[in-house]
């Protein structure tokens, strides 16, 4: 979290960033905190490391004027809260979805109970949170979770980011994020 912080504020920092790509490796985007270190956390430090994902995940709109998550395989509990952060999300058909907190008995401590409403509606948002349900990539476009199905996320993530880089100027971006907040 620390090191992807310091990322964060370095693209922040650097002027000629348009277009942030938020990707996994190896078939996983992310599947969020290890849950047998955040247990072993005291409350005190439980409550820290939430705030501190709050805060992260709340910068990534402000790293860039256009943020994308190039998912490919798990995107599970804090993984995808990541992913609901950024203004665009791609998946490959092989990729899945999930909020396992309800099977623990506990809820998103990074802000996916705030946003998985307002990106797919309470109705869905309630049946996932409160289930635990993991969805395919096909039920995850059809409730509005991702933007679309692509062979290779990654790679049409950047010929996307090549194109808004191409037409906009940073300046335009940043007034256009303001225009749609």
């Amino acid at each position: 979290m620390d090191d992807f912080e310091s990322i964060l504020v370095k693209v922040r920092e650097e002027s000629v960033i348009n277009v942030l790509i938020l990707a996994g490796a190896g078939g996983i985007f992310s599947a969020g905190a290890d849950l047998s270190e955040v247990s072993a956390l005291t409350p005190q430090v439980a409550f820290d490391f939430s705030r501190k994902g709050q805060r992260l995940l709340a910068s990534i709109g402000d790293s860039a004027p256009v943020t994308i998550a190039a998912i490919d395989g798990h995107c599970i509990g804090g993984g995808l809260d990541i992913a609901m952060s950024c203004d665009m999300r791609f998946a490959s058909v092989r990729s899945t979805f999930q909020h396992p907190g309800a099977l623990r008995g506990i809820i998103t401590g990074w802000g996916g109970t705030q946003r998985m409403p307002r990106l797919i509606g309470v109705d869905a948002a309630r049946r996932l949170l409160l289930s635990a349900e993991r969805i395919d990539a096909g039920e995850a476009l059809r409730i509005g979770l991702i933007n679309s199905i692509e062979e290779d996320p990654l790679n049409h993530s950047l010929q996307l980011a090549q194109k808004i880089s191409a037409g906009f100027t940073r300046n335009d971006l940043l007034s256009i994020r303001a225009e749609l907040a």
